[in-house]
């Protein structure tokens, strides 16, 4: 992100923002496996049809997700699969970070 300009910030702000819900990064799992209906979407993840199509709106103005109709159905899936690279990324952070804190706790009982 070195030199980019605040307009260009802000963009990758709006772009990590989209990640920051609990119920799009399910959507966005769920799509792992390739391209899903909305109702097929709504009944895996547990949230209503409305839900997922508004949850899936988003994402695709981000550009996360493609959107397909096919008559009477709404097809998504994923723009593009390095999104799963950096979700694992930032996952694989997390668990390095949640391992050095359980063993600084641990070490503070062997003391």
């Amino acid at each position: 992100m070195d030199g980019l300009p605040d307009p260009a910030l802000a963009e990758v702000a709006s772009f990590f923002q989209a990640l920051a819900e609990p119920n799009r990064l399910r959507l966005l799992n769920l799509l792992r496996g390739g391209e899903q209906r909305v109702g097929d979407l709504a009944e895996l993840s547990g949230m209503t049809t409305t839900n997922v199509s508004r949850h899936l709106s988003l994402l695709q103005q981000r550009g996360l997700v493609l959107r397909e109709g096919r008559g009477t159905s709404v097809y998504y899936r994923i723009a593009d699969v390095g999104i799963y690279e950096l979700c694992d990324l930032v996952c694989g952070s997390l668990a390095r970070q949640s391992e050095s804190q359980a063993r600084a706790r641990l070490a503070l009982f062997r003391t």
